[in-house]
């Protein structure tokens, strides 16, 4: 039976807003728009300082501390929960190689699910993503800034005074290393991402040789008594060392964020996202092996810096901390520049698309790179790692970053069955099953999470929600510019 007209204009309103929330952008007009060359970011990188990219962003504090916790759960048995996190990550990085190599469109996951998933969820991913990175870079900062004053004690025997090392919270007025580091970066980053990506080359370069060092003098001096009892809390200790060292992998994902400005992106992102993944997770194996074999689980565990205390007590090389304490700083540096970057990028996606203010989009013709927005957000984060604590808030760059791995997975699923005959330049063997299991190993992390980190990370994204429907909605070029849309999901 027909509906009354003016019920049916009713229907068709309320009808209206929900479709186009969950209308894709068209793949090709994604592609097609980074090719246009009028106010585009430039290509200027290849697979090598790609690859650097991504173990700049993952290899930081994890291996300097993390193999101390890790220990303390799994015992010298850790080498295999290293390899188990890997494994977990691994699936999901299959699925970014063929999503960045498909739609070489800067943004990562936040583009991807424009494309497969539609306008709402790829607000929700980019509001979640803005979050994990901004106080990823923050803490990471504040990392820096602790870091620095060790080097300075190792080295010299002084450090800066508390007023002025320390946020208020930890008895301070403002972390100053961490507002420098934060504000070089950004210069860095504004000068464009040719510079940035050599300058990252460096530091990788000089971490991965202080790990080659440790490496070398460990296996030197191996003491296979160490690797007895080899896994003292059995499968469960290797389980939950892994599920904490997990995130001593994330930053392979910001490569992703860099697609527009690779500049043979079909062939350079798969190579860079598979090869720094697996770079870092043979660094990590041979690490986390000869620190269990140069010292006892109990001395690693009890250290704060277990590197240098595994040279220190195994090697007898007393000037160890230095030399560690000098890696921590250039490794986190690597990291706080990589994921600075990949936030830029992230937001320049979002505001070229209408969803955050357009102007915040222009790109410098001097640089080739969002100036206004790098330096904006560059003083923002400054702000947050000079005087607000991040114990707490942190940890929601754990529970961000896995929900973006369980969106990447999805969306290769949804694009093998919606648009078969897409362009693919490399294709994730054994769709679906693999990613299925990206989506698996995520989502169990992610219920590990503490209920306190759920609430404020639900919180975070009903105020997303808010905006969105205030702003981005209304504002959207899906909106303006229907022509850029695929139609419903959901049809």
């Amino acid at each position: 039976m027909a509906l009354p007209p003016r019920l049916t204009a009713l229907v068709d309103s309320t009808r209206a807003p929900v479709a186009h929330m969950t209308t894709r952008r068209s793949l090709e007009n994604l592609v097609a728009e980074t090719e246009s060359g009028d106010g585009q970011l430039k290509r200027a990188v290849g697979a090598t300082q790609l690859t650097a990219l991504g173990i700049g962003g993952t290899i930081g504090t994890g291996i300097f501390v993390v193999i101390g916790e890790g220990v303390g759960k799994a015992g010298p048995a850790v080498v295999l929960s290293f390899a188990l996190a890997a494994v977990a990550c691994m699936f999901s990085a299959l699925s970014y190689a063929e999503l960045a190599s498909s739609i070489p469109v800067s943004g990562s996951a936040y583009t991807y699910s424009y494309a497969t998933l539609g306008e709402l969820v790829a607000w929700i991913i980019g509001w979640d993503l803005i979050l994990e990175y901004g106080v990823s870079v923050a803490g990471i900062a504040v990392g820096w800034g602790g870091n620095w004053n060790e080097f300075l004690d190792s080295t010299f025997g002084w450090q800066m005074p508390d007023a002025i090392a320390k946020s208020p919270e930890d008895g301070g007025i403002l972390n100053l290393p961490a507002v420098f580091i934060v504000l070089a970066i950004t210069l860095v980053l504004v000068l464009g991402v040719r510079e940035s990506a050599r300058v990252n080359l460096v530091m990788v370069g000089i971490k991965l040789a202080i790990l080659v060092f440790f490496i070398i003098v460990a296996f030197a001096n191996f003491k296979s008594g160490n690797l007895h009892p080899f896994a003292p809390a059995g499968r469960d200790g290797v389980v939950g060392a892994a599920s904490l060292i997990f995130f001593a992998f994330i930053g392979f994902d910001a490569i992703s964020t860099g697609s527009e400005e690779a500049r043979n992106p079909k062939r350079d992102l798969p190579i860079a996202i598979l090869a720094s993944l697996a770079i870092v997770t043979v660094f990590y194996v041979l690490v986390s092996l000869g620190a269990v074999g140069l010292a006892s689980a109990d001395q690693l565990s009890g250290s704060d810096a277990p590197l240098a205390a595994a040279l220190d007590d195994g090697a007898g090389i007393t000037w160890a901390a230095s030399l560690l304490s000098f890696g921590a700083l250039v490794a986190i540096t690597s990291v706080c520049l990589v994921i600075l970057f990949g936030q830029t990028r992230i937001f320049y996606s979002m505001c070229r698309d209408g969803l955050l203010p357009k102007g915040l989009a222009r790109i410098s013709p001097r640089f080739g790179t969002p100036a206004l927005l790098t330096v904006m957000l560059g003083l923002l984060v400054a702000i947050l790692a000079a005087l607000v604590p991040l114990s707490e808030i942190v940890k929601l760059v754990n529970i961000g970053t896995l929900f973006a791995f369980v969106l990447v997975n999805t969306g290769v699923i949804i694009l093998k069955y919606k648009q078969p005959d897409f362009p693919r330049a490399y294709r994730v063997p054994l769709n679906p099953l693999l990613p299925l299991l990206g989506i698996g190993f995520a989502i169990y992390l992610m219920t590990t999470l503490e209920a306190q980190t759920w609430i404020r990370f639900i919180v975070w994204l009903i105020v997303g929600i808010v905006i969105y429907a205030a702003y981005g909605y209304r504002h959207s070029r899906l909106r303006s510019e229907p022509e850029r849309a695929a139609g419903p999901i959901i049809e």
